[in-house]
């Protein structure tokens, strides 16, 4: 192999360098614009970051939806307890309700109870806040924060002045919410006894000897018993109306009724243009038509409780008074109680916003009230009464005939054993 000589391999000499050096320069500056190999790259880190800028968003959503299901998961439990059926107490009832271990039968359905759960939202947050607030104040005291930081503290004496009258809103709150359940609770015992005494003197105080009174009598009745269940119905959100009178109504009369914006109101004037159509004496006819007030009253007093709550500004009040109150809650009791304020606001939210809640409530009464049980027990009682109608005057004519026979000629009874 033969070693070329100085000359070949001089810089200086122009032919070499400009054959050997100047393509492999130009093969590296020239393509640079055209080199496709850092754009790829470029671009793969671009479509790398699309996901990422796609996801961010998608975990702030849901977060924000996993916030936004716990208050309607709750509002979904307490909506659930509303529309549940309440039943009329009996004797066994009543035994298991004073029940020495009724205490610890309700504590241990205290993670079913519908107030309680309802009640996670509110007491969660504010137990977050206090959390939030000794983390901070733990920091602070322990010099991991700047000095400009300052410890979350304050005098419990606005708190001692204060408290007596949160006390005092809630009492009223709940007192007032009880009024109402009161009120309504009469206004349907009213209407369950003004219905048992329409009915019965219909039963009594029409002959259905003619036929034509037999027909409007029948259909008076059936009237008559459909009007607590539609009431019940125009209060109770979510009531199914046509289940509930197809098997009191007859289908041309449930049509006209489904038909109407008011429903108690309809049967109302369908009971009322039934009067007129009976053949009674006026006598009769003025005491029947006297009993559809006691309806219209019920009507009334129905529609004011629920169309009407307690004053707004009186909610609004006692609910921004409790908010304020275990929002700060934390610092007042922080140099008292330090790490202890976690437990003692999530104790003080749920009791107190625990009596607020019962309070809310109860502020709308039907729901609360056994008003299916009530319409079936005066349903049941009026068909009864219908069934029972020809038994027990034939029952009372024949005493009556043996009463005429048992007395003697001069009016006074025979003695025993005797005939007259």
């Amino acid at each position: 192999m033969s070693i070329p000589s100085k000359s070949s391999i001089n810089p200086s000499s122009n032919p070499p360098f400009s054959s050997n050096f100047t393509p492999k320069f130009s093969l590296r500056l020239c393509p640079l614009p055209h080199y496709s190999k850092p754009t790829s790259q470029f671009h793969l880190k671009i479509q790398s970051l699309h996901p990422q800028d796609a996801q961010t968003p998608k975990k702030t959503l849901n977060l924000i939806s996993i916030l936004e299901s716990l208050p309607k998961w709750a509002d979904e439990i307490q909506e659930k307890g509303m529309r549940k059926k309440r039943v009329l107490y009996n004797h066994e009832k009543w035994a298991e309700h004073r029940s020495s271990l009724r205490h610890v039968r309700h504590l241990m359905t205290s993670f079913s109870s519908r107030v309680i759960l309802s009640l996670i939202p509110p007491v969660i947050f504010f137990t977050s806040v206090a959390v939030i607030v000794s983390v901070y104040n733990t920091a602070v005291a322990l010099n991991w924060l700047p000095e400009c930081f300052p410890l979350l503290r304050a005098s419990s004496l606005p708190y001692q002045l204060t408290a007596p009258a949160l006390a005092l809103l809630l009492v009223f709150r709940t007192e007032a919410s009880y009024s109402r359940l009161e009120e309504g609770k009469q206004a349907w015992v009213k209407v369950i006894s003004g219905t048992s005494d329409f009915a019965g003197k219909v039963i009594a105080g029409v002959d259905d000897l003619c036929d034509h009174n037999e027909v409007i009598k029948r259909s008076l009745l059936q009237y008559i018993m459909a009007f607590p269940i539609s009431l019940k119905c125009h209060l109770l959100y979510d009531s199914d109306v046509r289940k509930d009178l197809q098997s009191v109504l007859e289908a041309d009369d449930l049509a006209i009724v489904l038909s109407s914006n008011h429903r108690p109101h309809c049967i109302i004037q369908l009971i009322t243009q039934s009067l007129q159509l009976l053949k009674l004496e006026e006598t009769k006819r003025t005491v029947l038509e006297s009993k559809v007030t006691c309806l219209h009253d019920g009507i009334g007093v129905c529609d004011q409780i629920m169309g009407m709550p307690i004053p707004l500004s009186y909610t609004r009040l006692t609910s921004r008074f409790l908010v304020l109150w275990h929002l700060t809650l934390p610092i007042i009791l922080w140099d008292d109680c330090h790490w202890i304020v976690v437990p003692a606001t999530f104790i003080s939210a749920a009791s107190l916003f625990c009596i607020e809640e019962v309070g809310v409530l109860i502020e709308e009464p039907f729901p609360m009230l056994a008003l299916d049980e009530l319409c079936k027990v005066v349903c049941s009682n009026i068909q009864e009464a219908i069934t029972a109608q020809k038994t027990i005057r034939a029952h009372v004519a024949a005493k009556r005939r043996i009463r005429h026979h048992d007395h003697s000629i001069n009016g006074r009874p025979a003695p025993n054993g005797s005939k007259t």
